[in-house]
């Protein structure tokens, strides 16, 4: 399994629906942080689990984007940023250097 690039706002209703039938996360980098590139590689080494969908975000070429995740996740923007998404709501985001696989694993 590999990332699927996010790059509308129309696959967030997407992301949404497929919620309710397993967990997906938003990975939000940004391409101009030295510490969003390490968060990035960090979690590129990992094997992505198959129970979770892993969506790739770069927010400086899809900043709208971006606004939306905070807007219709009520979460408060930041990059590094994930946001595991479940039953349509957001049930676990973390940023910077707090975020580790293997704790998505375990709130998914």
């Amino acid at each position: 399994m590999s990332w699927i690039t996010l790059n509308s706002e129309e696959q967030l209703e997407a992301i949404n629906q497929k919620s309710f039938e397993k967990p997906q996360l938003i990975f939000k980098h940004s391409t101009r942080c030295s510490i969003s590139s390490v968060i990035k590689n960090r979690l590129y080494k990992n094997e992505l689990p198959q129970a979770i969908d892993f969506y790739y975000l770069d927010l400086i070429a899809n900043r709208p984007v971006s606004n939306k995740i905070a807007d219709q996740y009520h979460v408060e923007h930041e990059s590094p940023q994930v946001l595991l998404i479940k039953d349509g709501k957001c049930i676990f985001d973390e940023s910077h250097s707090a975020i580790y696989m293997e704790d998505i694993i375990e709130k998914a």
